[in-house]
Protein backbone atom coordinates (compact mmCIF):
# COMPACT_ATOMS: atom_id res chain seq x y z
CA UNK A 1 0.00 0.00 0.00
CA UNK A 2 1.39 3.66 -1.03
CA UNK A 3 1.82 6.35 1.59
CA UNK A 4 -0.62 8.37 -0.70
CA UNK A 5 -3.44 5.86 0.40
CA UNK A 6 -3.19 7.55 3.48
CA UNK A 7 -6.31 10.08 4.37
CA UNK A 8 -4.84 13.35 5.90
CA UNK A 9 -7.49 14.83 7.64
CA UNK A 10 -6.41 11.79 10.03
CA UNK A 11 -3.87 13.90 10.92
CA UNK A 12 -6.38 16.71 11.82
CA UNK A 13 -8.43 14.50 14.03
CA UNK A 14 -5.25 13.00 16.01
CA UNK A 15 -4.35 16.81 16.27
CA UNK A 16 -7.58 17.83 17.88
CA UNK A 17 -7.73 15.02 19.96
CA UNK A 18 -4.23 15.34 20.82
CA UNK A 19 -4.49 19.09 22.67
CA UNK A 20 -7.97 18.83 24.07
CA UNK A 21 -7.11 15.44 25.18
CA UNK A 22 -3.91 17.03 26.75
CA UNK A 23 -4.70 20.63 27.17
CA UNK A 24 -8.57 20.36 27.70
CA UNK A 25 -11.36 22.03 25.97
CA UNK A 26 -10.29 25.13 27.04
CA UNK A 27 -7.12 25.38 25.26
CA UNK A 28 -9.47 25.92 21.92
CA UNK A 29 -9.88 29.45 22.55
CA UNK A 30 -6.36 29.47 23.95
CA UNK A 31 -4.35 32.83 22.38
CA UNK A 32 -1.57 31.91 20.63
CA UNK A 33 -0.80 35.65 19.26
CA UNK A 34 -2.35 38.39 18.49
CA UNK A 35 -2.06 40.83 15.49
CA UNK A 36 -2.65 44.62 15.84
CA UNK A 37 -4.42 45.61 12.59
CA UNK A 38 -4.08 49.10 10.26
CA UNK A 39 -7.95 49.47 11.27
CA UNK A 40 -7.00 49.34 14.71
CA UNK A 41 -8.39 45.39 15.43
CA UNK A 42 -6.89 43.16 17.14
CA UNK A 43 -6.75 39.37 15.38
CA UNK A 44 -6.56 36.90 17.73
CA UNK A 45 -5.11 33.48 16.79
CA UNK A 46 -6.14 30.56 18.78
CA UNK A 47 -5.88 26.77 18.83
CA UNK A 48 -8.70 26.16 17.65
CA UNK A 49 -7.91 28.61 14.47
CA UNK A 50 -4.91 26.40 13.46
CA UNK A 51 -6.63 23.13 14.14
CA UNK A 52 -8.97 24.22 10.93
CA UNK A 53 -6.32 26.14 9.08
CA UNK A 54 -4.81 22.53 9.30
CA UNK A 55 -7.48 20.86 8.41
CA UNK A 56 -7.96 23.45 5.47
CA UNK A 57 -4.67 22.67 4.06
CA UNK A 58 -5.18 18.99 4.37
CA UNK A 59 -8.54 18.96 2.92
CA UNK A 60 -6.83 21.05 -0.17
CA UNK A 61 -3.86 17.98 -0.57
CA UNK A 62 -6.63 15.66 -0.38
CA UNK A 63 -8.97 16.89 -2.91
CA UNK A 64 -5.60 17.43 -5.56
CA UNK A 65 -4.80 13.69 -4.51
CA UNK A 66 -8.52 12.40 -6.00
CA UNK A 67 -7.75 14.27 -9.12
CA UNK A 68 -5.21 10.98 -9.73
CA UNK A 69 -6.41 7.90 -10.99
CA UNK A 70 -4.62 4.37 -9.63
CA UNK A 71 -5.27 1.56 -7.23
CA UNK A 72 -4.10 3.62 -4.32
CA UNK A 73 -6.62 6.17 -5.00
CA UNK A 74 -9.47 3.62 -4.47
CA UNK A 75 -7.81 2.64 -1.59
CA UNK A 76 -7.77 6.17 -0.39
CA UNK A 77 -11.39 6.91 -0.95
CA UNK A 78 -12.39 4.03 1.26
CA UNK A 79 -10.08 4.89 4.22
CA UNK A 80 -11.48 8.63 4.20
CA UNK A 81 -14.91 6.74 4.86
CA UNK A 82 -13.71 5.13 7.58
CA UNK A 83 -12.24 8.38 8.90
CA UNK A 84 -15.15 9.89 8.28
CA UNK A 85 -17.32 7.44 10.12
CA UNK A 86 -14.79 7.78 13.01
CA UNK A 87 -14.83 11.47 13.37
CA UNK A 88 -19.13 11.30 13.22
CA UNK A 89 -19.19 8.55 16.19
CA UNK A 90 -16.26 10.81 18.15
CA UNK A 91 -18.95 13.85 17.65
CA UNK A 92 -21.94 11.97 18.87
CA UNK A 93 -20.44 10.21 21.77
CA UNK A 94 -17.92 12.24 22.89
CA UNK A 95 -18.21 15.07 25.06
CA UNK A 96 -14.93 16.73 24.13
CA UNK A 97 -15.86 16.44 20.66
CA UNK A 98 -18.66 18.54 21.30
CA UNK A 99 -17.15 21.87 19.34
CA UNK A 100 -17.95 23.73 17.05
CA UNK A 101 -14.19 23.03 16.05
CA UNK A 102 -15.00 19.34 15.81
CA UNK A 103 -17.96 19.43 13.73
CA UNK A 104 -16.12 21.28 11.01
CA UNK A 105 -13.07 18.69 10.88
CA UNK A 106 -16.52 16.64 10.34
CA UNK A 107 -17.63 18.58 7.27
CA UNK A 108 -14.19 18.83 5.80
CA UNK A 109 -14.29 15.09 5.83
CA UNK A 110 -17.42 14.61 4.86
CA UNK A 111 -16.58 16.83 1.85
CA UNK A 112 -13.45 14.76 1.57
CA UNK A 113 -15.34 11.61 0.92
CA UNK A 114 -18.10 13.01 -1.64
CA UNK A 115 -15.62 15.20 -3.15
CA UNK A 116 -13.03 12.48 -3.91
CA UNK A 117 -15.50 10.01 -5.11
CA UNK A 118 -17.06 12.77 -7.46
CA UNK A 119 -13.56 14.09 -8.57
CA UNK A 120 -12.86 10.31 -9.15
CA UNK A 121 -15.69 9.02 -11.09
CA UNK A 122 -15.02 12.54 -13.50
CA UNK A 123 -11.55 11.91 -14.00
CA UNK A 124 -12.21 7.96 -15.19
CA UNK A 125 -14.65 8.98 -17.12
CA UNK A 126 -12.66 11.90 -19.14
CA UNK A 127 -9.86 9.04 -19.53
CA UNK A 128 -12.46 6.43 -20.67
CA UNK A 129 -13.34 9.72 -23.36
CA UNK A 130 -10.23 10.47 -24.00
CA UNK A 131 -9.28 6.94 -24.95
CA UNK A 132 -12.46 6.05 -27.26
CA UNK A 133 -11.37 8.81 -29.55
CA UNK A 134 -8.25 6.96 -29.98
Amino acid sequence: MSVRAIPLLVLAFVFYNAIVLSLGLEALTKEMFHIRLLSGGDWVFTWGDLILLVTLILLFIEIVKSTFTSTSTLIDHALSMLVFMAVGIEFLTVPQAATSVFFLILIATLIDVIGGYTIGIRVARRDLSIGADQ
